[in-house]
């Protein structure tokens, strides 16, 4: 790995900008910047500000895997952005990617880390000591020999940070790496991080949350439309007042105060049960085999007209909750009851709609509008919906064409205009600014006060914290695979 020179910059760019092909909007404008050896720097500011595609010039995605016309300048070490062939950044960039299910190449963990090596011809005795190096100094050796599908959101991009870092690169480019994961998962990712930073490894992150990172960030860039409008030394940013950070759609430098109510939003939870309960769980066991049940739950209930978040550990079984409820998946044992009578899974599926983690499996239309309209209840609402979701200008647009937080609106949109009575909504402000988080808090009020019962599944404190009416939170010691 390199030596810590900063007087050296790594990365120099010169008044860079670059339009993707087919779009008239430039996504970078006159970028001009320079990193040095061993900085960890972040990139910051609202979604479709330009920090994805600065990022994708850094690693050589662009322009040769995504097409465009590109301006200026970019050079890593001795790579120049446009000139250099995708595969001479191999060795020296690592990247990360928000879903690291977007950059697995196999099907269990030790070939994944394999494969960078086997790809550049290393010798097999090389091979094997690498990946038992990096596991050691990763803390992965208990990974090691397992089934990627079988691993938590957390443990995935543990193993794809592993992968970046398996040939010695000099820079590590990381694109919301902790938009899935918790508040253990993002503790495991920062140390990881620290040892790279440690050992004079440059570190680019673009990253709406900001908290988990203060301690190791030297600077921060905020992009702003595709140009680079401000950009601070740590000191400097620690200066910046909550009201400034908010205006600039910057989410909160510090959760303490967030973790403060939701200590309270939990203790309501574990109170007495609605009044007017219209969902409850009596003796529900949930998972895939009753050979391996997930966890068996405390017995809990759901109102009409309330937000109720649900928290805990990647892998934990939030989502196998949201599918059960959803009729997807069947109970190993107990049952959902509505209205007080027992529900089957298909009269569940009839009264709930769930708004999946990954929003693609569940865009089907050639536009936002014929999306947002499939199965929609109430279709006369369609442009008041999309205006409050700022969808109005993407109507027209393929919903595969839009970014991740743009196609979560959509499914969002949909939910509302559905008529369900259950809407569970899987990880709704992932990869999404403060703005847009703020944005998904106030549909969620629609929602309540339309007398939805609403579910959200989240590692997201602050969506938790200012927009949930309680908090059921679990952890692993609580009814696991009773």
């Amino acid at each position: 790995m390199a030596e810590n020179n900063t007087n050296a910059p790594l990365i120099e760019t010169s008044a860079v900008g670059f339009t993707y092909q087919g779009s008239e909007t430039p996504a970078l404008q006159d970028v001009t910047l320079s990193i040095g050896v061993g900085e960890c720097v972040l990139l910051c500011g609202k979604s479709g500000c330009g920090k994805t595609t600065f990022t994708r010039l850094l690693n050589g995605l662009a322009p040769a895997f995504f097409p465009g016309r590109m301006l200026g300048s970019c050079r890593v070490g001795d790579l120049l952005a446009g000139t250099a062939a995708i595969e001479e950044y191999v060795p020296l960039v690592g990247s990360v990617f928000q879903n690291p299910k977007t950059q697995y190449f196999n099907v269990d963990t030790t070939a994944e880390l394999a494969f960078p090596c086997e790809n550049v011809g290393m010798p097999s005795a090389e091979i094997r000591s690498r990946v038992q190096d990096c596991a050691r100094r990763f803390g992965l050796t208990g990974l090691m020999d397992r089934s990627i599908f079988r691993l938590s959101g957390g443990e995935k991009q543990r193993i794809a940070f592993a992968a970046a870092s398996m040939l010695g690169p000099r820079l590590l480019v990381l694109d919301e790496p902790t938009s899935n994961l918790d508040a253990g998962a993002i503790v495991q990712l920062h140390d990881m991080i620290a040892a790279m930073k440690e050992a004079g490894v440059t570190i680019v992150l673009a990253e709406h949350r900001l908290a988990w990172i203060t301690d190791l960030a030297d600077r921060y860039f905020f992009f702003e439309e595709g140009r680079l409008a401000a950009q601070w030394t740590a000191a400097a940013f620690a200066a910046l007042t909550a009201k400034a950070l908010t205006a600039r759609g910057l989410r909160a430098r510090e959760l303490a105060p967030c973790r403060a109510r939701l200590r309270e939003k939990s203790a309501a939870s574990n109170g007495p049960a609605p009044a007017q309960a219209a969902i409850q769980s009596k003796g529900l066991t949930l998972g895939y085999s009753k050979r391996s049940p997930i966890r068996t739950l405390p017995d809990f209930s759901l109102a009409y007209g309330e937000i109720v978040g649900l928290m805990g550990h990647n892998g934990i079984g939030k989502s196998t909750l949201a599918r059960t409820l959803c009729g997807l998946l069947k109970p190993l044992g107990g049952q959902i009851l509505w209205d007080g009578a027992p529900a089957k899974p298909r009269s569940c599926t009839r009264r709930s709609f769930l708004v999946m983690q990954d929003v693609n499996y569940q865009l089907f239309s050639d536009s936002v509008r014929e999306e947002v309209l499939l199965g929609a209840a109430q279709p006369e609402r369609c442009d008041e919906i999309l205006a409050a979701l700022g969808l109005t200008t993407l109507a027209d647009r393929h919903p595969m064409s839009l970014s991740g937080g743009q196609k979560q609106r959509v499914v969002v949109a949909a939910a509302m205009l559905s008529g369900k009575d259950l809407i569970v909504l899987d990880e709704p402000t992932s990869g999404l600014d403060h703005a847009h988080m703020q944005q998904v808090g106030q549909l969620l009020q629609q929602l309540k006060q339309a007398g939805k019962i609403v579910l959200v599944i989240t590692h997201d404190e602050e969506l938790a914290a200012d927009w949930c009416d309680r908090v059921i939170q679990w952890n692993d010691k609580e009814e696991r695979g009773r």
